[in-house]
Parts: C-alpha cells; sequence; structure tokens
C-alpha cells in the first residue's frame, strides 16, 4: 500500500516528517512516531489540531508563491465532513490533522500561528 510523506513545518524551522497511510490520519501518525501536535476533540470539532497546506509535492514545478493559499483538497479528504473549518478556510489551505487523511506528498505549516490564524471553532 502506498503512503505519503507529510511534512510538518514548525515555526522555529525545523520539520518533522512522517509517512502517512492513505487509511489513517496524519495526528495518529505523528503521537505514534513520538510527534507532539495538539489535539482536543479528535472529531473535527475544534480546531486545535489545525495545520495549514504550503505545498503539495505534485505541484512542485508550480509551486505556489510564499503567501499564495493551497487548496487543502489537493493533499487531504477527510474521514468526516470538518465542521470547524468552512469551506473558505478549506480552499485556503487549512486542515484538521485529526481527521486528514492524505492524498499526496505535502508540507504543513503547524503551530500556535496557524492555529490563531483560524480562530475558535463554532462547535466549541
Amino acid at each position: 500500500m502506498t503512503s505519503y510523506d507529510v511534512t510538518l513545518e514548525w515555526p522555529d524551522g525545523r520539520t518533522d516528517s512522517v509517512a502517512v497511510d492513505p487509511r489513517e490520519t496524519v495526528l495518529d501518525v505523528a503521537l505514534r512516531e513520538g510527534i507532539r501536535l495538539p489535539a482536543d476533540c479528535r472529531k473535527g470539532t475544534c480546531t486545535t489540531c489545525v495545520g495549514r497546506v504550503v505545498a503539495v509535492e505534485e505541484d512542485a514545478p508550480d509551486e505556489p508563491e510564499a503567501n499564495e493559499p493551497v487548496d487543502a483538497a489537493e493533499a487531504f479528504d477527510y474521514r468526516r465532513q470538518p465542521r470547524a473549518l468552512t469551506a473558505a478556510e478549506r480552499a485556503d489551505g487549512y486542515v484538521l490533522l485529526c481527521i486528514a487523511v492524505p492524498r499526496a506528498d505535502c508540507r504543513v505549516a503547524v503551530g500556535p500561528m496557524i492555529r490563531a490564524e483560524v480562530g475558535d471553532s463554532p462547535w466549541g
């Protein structure tokens, strides 16, 4: 079975890469690998685990400009609908790592600044 390489990019410049099976979530694999990612509900109803897709490997030749958003749907599907994100937030690259399953190799920015960009969940 194919797995996808998901690189988590932290605000301090460090990165962690995990190989994620398309039936697993990024959060599950990261925690299993000893990478501490914030999480709360694990159901897609809060924004604690939010990340932002910054690049999709398949798009490498046409990689977006530094501040150009990447649609999260280019890199991830969901186990269930992510109630804590709006369609516009998903189109801007935001992804809930607790329920996101990969569709491509990608880079995802994580950390408190990403969480602050989205704000509080309407369900929380």
